[in-house]
């Protein structure tokens, strides 16, 4: 081979491995991007849940005996989730809670509100950690990253998809308002 033939291969050899260690590091900061969007979205339905279940049992008056049995287990299910789908389990909470009448007499407008932007607060918090699955199947899914076997051993991310109103959030209304 010739000095200049050498010098090619040795260049593509160093922008690979750059590249490599550039992707890989993206790739890590990816997982702690959607980690910590996870938490985040995680704490966020825990407290609606808390929040659901707070109505429930101190207002069950107002809401019924069915609805506050209803509402109950919905929030507990989404609370402990035994051994089953979080989706599923956060989809029945919130269909219990956009069921709720608009106007529940007696109980207090900051439970409402807190609840309304619990909703709120989840659906950015799902979008947010969406973005970052997405972000992630993006690259892994490329040529290089495949064919190099970037992060092979990791699982690929699932999307969190539930029924929460995003739409209402970037139009600015609630379904609890």
């Amino acid at each position: 081979m010739t000095p200049d033939a050498l010098m090619l291969l040795a260049g593509v050899v160093v922008l690979l491995l750059a590249w490599t260690a550039w992707t890989l590091t993206r790739l890590r900061r990816l997982e702690g991007r959607m980690a910590r969007a996870w938490t985040v979205l995680d704490a966020r339905l825990q407290q609606r849940a808390a929040l659901a279940a707070d109505l429930a049992s101190e207002h069950s008056a107002v809401l019924g005996e069915d609805r506050t049995t209803r509402l109950k287990t919905a929030a507990h299910e989404a609370r402990e989730l035994p051994a089953g789908d979080r989706e599923l389990a956060e989809n029945a909470l919130g269909r219990e809670l956009r069921a709720l009448p608009a106007d529940l007499p007696g109980v207090p407008p900051a439970l409402l509100g807190a609840l309304a932007e619990a909703e709120d607060r989840i659906a950015l918090a799902r979008r947010f950690y969406n973005d970052a699955v997405r972000d992630t199947h993006l690259l892994r899914e490329r040529r290089l990253p495949r064919l190099l076997r970037l992060h092979a051993d990791q699982p690929l991310p699932r999307f969190f998809d539930v029924e929460d109103g995003l739409d209402a959030v970037t139009s600015g209304t609630s379904a609890l308002r």
